[in-house]
């Protein structure tokens, strides 16, 4: 299996550790963020990773060929400028699409400032089954972005702002794919600018001993269709940061340049692909975007939260 790791940012939450080195290197209790990631990702199977770099980005080759790779067949996508999540991707498109042979096999999208328990294994079964184009890791936490869904689990829309006016593309899906564009039922506020969904800075534990797990049911003057017809308000969800993409989705892209592939999802979401959420509750799960989140993953690690 192969995956990408998103690492070209500049850490700007984690001055002053990312003023002297990339996000990826910086450390909890002795192990970069990007060793983590590369070791949950092999404990899954992953063999074949691509990261983007940016900030630093030598320091981050320079580790990797100390470190042999982590055992692991790595390539490197140079970013001269940041081109955010989906244009990241896209550069990278090439790597899953290469060998017509294995062209069509899901691949992991990961976040390295993020650290989880998520099960990779049952998340690949759950967008296999439901024949999802991408499925995302999603969570009931406190969020001022929220991503939101359909009692089927479908991406309808999105929020930004625990005040702000949902944005739905899509309320009945066979107008969306007749539309082939977004279709916004309740128009975000004009001139806002795409959602980054780079997590909110806090962190979840499984649903029976996090008091932050809740469910927020705030968009009753929406709602969403879901394929039984049932017409009800969207659920809305935090994304975790973590992905599984059908390869599909690469040629589907329609945007260039900068852009969030939260933009990509709602336009193909718009058009009636299969977006999904994968509602994971029940593991834990820590954004490590701001140095006091670093002594708290610390912490964790020695209750054995994760490893």
């Amino acid at each position: 299996m192969k995956a990408m790791i998103l690492a070209a940012g500049l850490g700007t939450r984690l001055r002053p550790l990312t003023d002297t080195r990339p996000k990826a290197l910086v450390e909890v209790s002795g192990r970069t963020l990007l060793e983590i990631t590369l070791s949950r990702l092999s404990s899954f199977g992953v063999r074949d990773v691509i990261i983007n770099v940016h900030h630093f980005p030598d320091m981050i080759l320079d580790y990797l060929k100390a470190h042999n790779n982590f055992g692991l067949h790595i390539e490197i996508s140079r970013e001269e400028r940041l081109l955010d999540t989906g244009g990241g991707l896209k550069k990278a498109s090439w790597f899953f699409l290469q060998d017509p042979a294995h062209s069509e096999e899901p691949f992991i999208l990961h976040n390295v400032d993020v650290i989880s328990t998520i099960d990779l294994h049952r998340m690949l079964e759950f967008h296999n089954e439901k024949q999802a184009i991408a499925t995302l890791a999603v969570q009931h936490r406190k969020s001022s972005r929220q991503l939101l869904f359909d009692a089927d689990l479908r991406l309808c829309g999105r929020r930004a702002g625990f005040d702000q006016v949902p944005e739905l593309v899509r309320s009945h899906p066979t107008d969306a794919m007749q539309e082939g564009t977004v279709q916004p039922v309740l128009s975000p506020a004009e001139g806002a600018t795409p959602i980054r969904v780079e997590g909110e800075g806090t962190a979840s534990q499984p649903a029976e001993t996090s008091p932050h797990c809740h469910s927020e049911r705030s968009e009753e003057s929406a709602s969403c269709e879901s394929q039984a017809g049932r017409s009800q308000p969207p659920q809305p969800f935090a994304f975790s940061g973590i992905h599984i993409i059908s390869p599909r989705l690469l040629r589907l892209m329609q945007e260039d340049g900068v852009f969030s592939i939260i933009d990509t999802y709602l336009h193909l979401s718009a058009r009636g692909e299969n977006i999904l959420a994968f509602p994971a509750d029940d593991a834990y799960w820590r954004d490590l975007g701001k140095p006091a989140d670093l002594v708290h993953a610390a912490e964790d690690l020695k209750q054995n939260l994760f490893c």
